[in-house]
């Protein structure tokens, strides 16, 4: 070892033990402050958030390891800004272990966990029970340097304890379920029919809470990367098939659709945002507001469907509107098999990783060790313990009255010593450690997800729910779905490939022409139109290279299907 490291590594544990009885001091020799709080840069590429973490998750930190986060999000130049002076902070959390990912990793600017038994001293709890998801990033290494290293830098999120289930669903299909009561819940086979179903819910609510113009759907830019996401995941959930590159993947027969086959599901999808768009039912500030924007309008009943969970019955479901007998949730048309994803020991491509230059990977370790514990995975998703959350004499859990509003709404005043409100405290990290659907062993048998606990599952929150229990004869979403048809996306090692330089050109021009013109497409307002920008929009992308970005989607989805069969056959 190193001076340089040796230095390094006595630092971080003085600073531990120093932590331990309270008394954090300064290190450098030229003494300093007790108590004096170390920050830990995160560069997080999924945060919309920037600066310092606030709230209760912050008093948390500062009280277990006297660590504050400072939040630095992604955005235009900054990964190769802080690529090219050596430095991507103190944690990093990656958008997917790709290419970005794989530079960092070739160009050696991630922390090895297992130097000086990092991971075996300050990740004790990660290291006994990830250890499927630690060999996926070993092995990810050892395939990007070429056999050359054996590090392990990071762990990918939403680990799971088994292989043997699947995740909660969130492509929810969530209507106006009050609505769809009031219209006398009609048949809805397949997406003519839905495409009916908003008309006539829009005639039968068209003002939001505050007077505003309803809309079907409200869509959003933010998140879009080789296609129009919102399109994309509505294929998703209608025909089972995963996004994969520059395309759609059937995990059922290993089929590989791209994103401009004709008739295929991209394009149909398209067109049928293109429909809601000509009858006045898309959002017109879909193309260019964002995320926060368009979770608004949810919030204020503004938006009648949703294809995810998220900003459909979760945003909507509040106290203000069941109580008025409204409320979102699932109504899937019957042609419908959405996709959800199987439970992973591996983990996802969400990669939590450690910054070589960091002079911190201790502490840094502990910090993402104590997200990984039970306590520390409920903590993150529900607040602190005993004041939001417990456990009864029988290990079942349930939220404290408290716990309960802020799960209802994060805008909830926190007190019992914490300053502001639920909201506040959000951890702004996007650590993900276990699957919200992963068995917390601290419980009975439950897991992390509040939406099966058995507190929560056993009397309907409200008379409208009551209803949707009652027409659907069943009390969860989950019993809703298993009832019915899904695709389920095998968890494997899959992951894809980096691209070289040349087609990482040729893949960024002809992904920009494909989200650019297929906005375009949406907002047709004939048929003829929408035709003619589409038809435009294919000769484009094949002048830019269309052809060789499907031939290497095509590649990808090959070896995703050959390990997903081999994961049959051991089965």
């Amino acid at each position: 070892m190193d001076t340089k490291k040796l230095s390094k590594k006595l630092l971080s544990l003085t600073l531990a033990g120093s932590i331990t009885i309270g008394t954090a001091s300064a290190l450098s020799g030229c003494g300093s402050k007790k108590d004096e709080s170390i920050t830990l840069d995160v560069y997080n590429t999924l945060a919309n958030y920037s600066g310092m973490q606030s709230g209760w998750i912050a008093d948390i930190l500062k009280e277990k390891f006297n660590v504050r986060l400072n939040i630095i999000p992604d955005g235009n130049g900054v990964y190769e800004t802080r690529m090219e002076s050596g430095n991507l902070g103190d944690i990093i959390v990656w958008g997917g272990d790709g290419d970005r990912y794989a530079n960092a990793v070739k160009s050696d600017l991630l922390y090895d966990w297992n130097e000086d038994d990092l991971i075996s001293e300050f990740g004790s709890y990660i290291k006994e029970h990830m250890p499927d998801a630690i060999a996926k990033n070993q092995n990810l290494t050892k395939e990007l340097t070429d056999g050359k290293k054996d590090c392990l830098y990071g762990i990918g999120n939403d680990v799971a304890t088994t292989n043997k289930d699947h995740q909660m669903f969130i492509y929810n299909w969530d209507v106006r379920w009050d609505l769809y009561k009031q219209l006398g819940y009609p048949k809805v086979k397949d997406m003519d029919d839905m495409l009916q179903l908003l008309k006539d819910m829009q005639k039968l609510c068209p003002k939001d809470d505050s007077g505003n113009k309803t809309y079907a759907v409200s869509l959003w830019p933010d998140w879009d990367d080789s296609m129009v996401m919102y399109v994309k995941a509505t294929a998703t959930a209608y025909y089972g098939y995963d996004e994969l590159g520059l395309g759609l993947y059937d995990p059922q027969t290993g089929t590989y659709h791209d994103a401009l086959e004709k008739d295929g599901p991209y394009l149909t999808m398209l067109k049928f945002y293109n429909d809601l768009y000509q009858n006045g039912l898309l959002d017109p500030d879909s193309m260019t507001q964002r995320y926060e924007q368009m979770g608004e309008k949810i919030q204020n009943g503004g938006v009648l469907f949703s294809i995810f969970n998220y900003c459909g019955s979760i945003a909507y479901n509040k106290d203000a509107h069941t109580s008025a007998g409204k409320m979102m949730y699932c109504m899937k048309p019957e042609d419908a098999t959405p996709l959800v994803a199987g439970m992973n020991t591996q983990g996802g491509t969400y990669t939590t990783s450690i910054g070589k230059t960091t002079e911190y990977p201790e502490l840094c370790m502990e910090v993402l060790n104590y997200f990984a514990t039970p306590e520390g995975r409920m903590t993150y998703a529900y607040g602190p313990k005993e004041i939001c959350w417990d456990y009864d004499k029988e290990g079942n859990t349930y939220f404290t009255e408290l716990g309960a509003k802020c799960h209802e709404n994060e805008n909830t005043k926190m007190g019992n010593g914490y300053k502001g409100s639920f909201h506040d405290g959000v951890l702004q990290a996007s650590f993900s450690t276990w699957s919200i659907d992963a068995e917390n062993p601290d419980s009975n048998g439950e897991t992390y997800n509040s939406d099966n606990w058995k507190s929560n599952i056993s009397v309907a929150k409200s008379d409208i729910e009551q209803d949707w229990r009652d027409y659907n004869s069943c009390i969860s979403i989950n019993e809703y779905f298993d009832k019915g048809k899904y695709v389920v996306a095998p968890g494997t090692s899959f992951t894809l490939e980096p691209k070289d330089t040349e087609l990482k050109t040729t893949w960024a021009q002809v992904t920009d022409e494909v989200k650019n013109t297929s906005w375009k497409a949406i907002y047709a307002k004939t048929d003829a139109e929408f035709d003619k920008i589409v038809d435009k929009m294919i000769e484009n992308a094949k002048d830019y290279g269309y052809d060789t970005c499907i031939e290497w989607s095509k590649g990808q989805a090959e070896r995703r299907h050959q390990l997903e069969q081999e994961l049959k056959a051991t089965k």
